[in-house]
């Protein structure tokens, strides 16, 4: 690790409820703050459909977690306030973010929608202290955007997203090397990035409890409970090593992909094809509202057994309907899954061409073309009423397993994901 280094991690707090708060102030002034009361920004309310995408800090002290269904969420906080998403609205929030911060290095790259690196290494002398500087950022956040943010300040990535996830809201923490052993290590293992569920309960069950006990823990062993590539990662990971650069917003021709978790296995190719319908609404959107189209789909799967599985297919030519990613998606599905129940459904639309740089057809069907300007009437409803202003009637049925335009916040580290594609 390379100690000159100085690495800033901006985290949005709460950031969909964060910024439906935004939206509905700067409309109605008197409107009542969303953060200030239990809320989460969800699905359809009335027939309780759909997850929690975002939570306020009063429906976490009562238990309300991110991705949990709606359902439970009300049997934990029988007052909570659940309001649909505005997905347009917060990518337009995330992109202002990055505007403001561009003024202090152009060396950025989003992690998410509503969290992003900043390397501060070569333009911190223009500014000052790092811990003035931080204060400054999310100072300017909070006056200029209307939304706040947790700043982590340390020499590498994953320290300064330890870092950003100290206390909570409205902070700047840092984690420098020498910080390590007094703010890294007491934490309990399930705080360590990278741990989820299955590895703490391999950890705890050979008596690692803390990231410290982690950190001081024979390699050796870890390999032989958690595998040798994942046990380097995460031992390096509790003694803060970690050399990843921040790398700049990837180029256009990469992609754009979204993903979810599911709340059961699914098995059967109707409530499948429900998800990637979903899926196809979030990845459509952006495609349009980001004015390029895509001449490749994919389609991913992850079964019970964390086995991953992709297929993939080229257009003949490059599109943003929804209809048409969603229609080449469902195919791929039937031609490569064997059934097998998939915990993970992803689409990822590659191969990608500004709107104006692809060459159209003289024999594009009409009805495609009229299809295609319903989707952007769409998607402008959604903008001004809300996401949820407007769906398919295939997630009206009451067994609907997923809401339409799903969104996945949260996204593997480069060197752990591979894909390179941009994600939300």
């Amino acid at each position: 690790m390379n100690p000159s280094r100085l690495i800033f991690h901006i985290d949005v707090n709460s950031a969909f409820l964060s910024w439906e708060s935004v939206y509905r102030l700067s409309n109605d002034p008197t409107a009542l703050d969303l953060r200030t009361i239990p809320s989460a920004v969800g699905g359809d309310s009335a027939s309780r459909h759909g997850i929690v995408l975002a939570k306020s800090i009063l429906a976490k002290k009562q238990g309300v977690t991110t991705g949990e269904p709606l359902v439970s969420a009300r049997r934990k906080c029988p007052s909570l306030t659940i309001v649909p998403s505005r997905f347009e609205f917060y990518i337009k929030c995330s992109e202002a973010m990055l505007l403001l911060l561009s003024d202090y290095t152009p060396d950025s790259e989003p992690f998410s929608i509503d969290e992003t690196f900043l390397d501060m290494t070569a333009t911190i002398h223009l500014f000052g202290d790092p811990i003035i500087v931080a204060n400054q950022i999310r100072e300017r956040i909070k006056q200029e955007l209307k939304f706040t943010v947790n700043i982590g300040i340390a020499p590498n990535k994953l320290l300064a997203k330890m870092a950003s996830d100290f206390e909570k809201p409205d902070q700047c923490h840092t984690l420098y090397r020498e910080e390590i052993p007094q703010k890294l290590w007491p934490l309990p293992i399930r705080d360590l990035f990278f741990v989820g569920q299955s590895a703490q309960s391999k950890l705890e069950a050979i008596g690692i409890h803390t990231i410290g006990q982690l950190a001081a823990c024979d390699e050796t062993i870890l390999k032989a409970h958690l595998g040798d590539k994942y046990a380097r990662l995460i031992h390096q990971y509790a003694n803060g090593i970690d050399d990843s650069p921040v790398a700049p917003k990837e180029p256009i021709n990469k992609g754009y992909g979204n993903s979810i978790t599911l709340s059961r296995d699914v098995d059967d190719y109707h409530s499948a094809c429900q998800v990637l319908l979903s899926l196809c609404e979030t990845v459509g959107a952006r495609l349009r509202a980001h004015h390029v189209r895509c001449q490749n789909v994919c389609v991913e799967l992850k079964d019970w057994q964390f086995r991953q599985h992709t297929h993939q297919a080229n257009l003949k030519d490059p599109t943003d309907s929804t209809s048409e990613i969603y229609h080449v998606a469902a195919r791929l599905l039937k031609e490569f899954w064997d059934l097998t129940p998939v915990r993970l459904i992803g689409v990822r639309a590659g191969k990608i061409q500004e709107e104006d740089c692809y060459q159209i057809s003289l024999f594009e069907d009409p009805r495609a073309v009229k299809m295609k300007e319903m989707e952007k009437t769409v998607d402008a409803i959604r903008e001004k009423f809300g996401t949820d202003s407007i769906k398919r009637a295939s997630f009206l049925k009451k067994d609907s397993l997923v809401d339409h335009a799903v969104s996945k916040k949260k996204h593997l580290p480069r060197q752990a994901a591979g894909t390179g594609q941009v994600s939300v």
